[in-house]
């Protein structure tokens, strides 16, 4: 299969066009009108997502998945598990499911 992109494609658009294209475009994160219209032609559609909840979330996970082992570590160790560290554990995951709830509440609105 031959993927060059010898052919060219030409048209005109009204200014009101021309600058929705163009907001569309830098709302989409996308650089270049051509790989723009390459994408809305193949896919029909362009999403751009702020995945800082995402990065949040997995930071959370991590964090909670460490200290679970530690807690589990330790309470191997010498039979006991503090109040004070279950609590902190808590308080992480209740973010984290504020934190998906926020990122589902977003996606909804797609």
């Amino acid at each position: 299969m031959n993927d060059r992109r010898n052919q060219q494609l030409h048209f005109r658009v009204s200014r009101q066009e021309l600058e929705r294209i163009w907001s569309k475009m830098e709302s989409s994160g996308i650089l270049s009108i051509g790989s723009y219209l390459r994408k809305m032609a193949l896919d029909g559609y362009c999403l751009h997502l702020d995945l800082q909840e995402l990065r949040r979330m997995a930071y959370l996970l991590q964090m909670c998945s460490n200290n679970l082992n530690q807690y589990t570590k330790a309470a191997n160790e010498n039979g006991q598990v503090y109040a004070a560290d279950l609590e902190d554990l808590r308080t992480r995951l209740d973010e984290l499911v504020e934190i998906s709830k926020q990122i589902l509440a977003k996606l909804a609105e797609l």
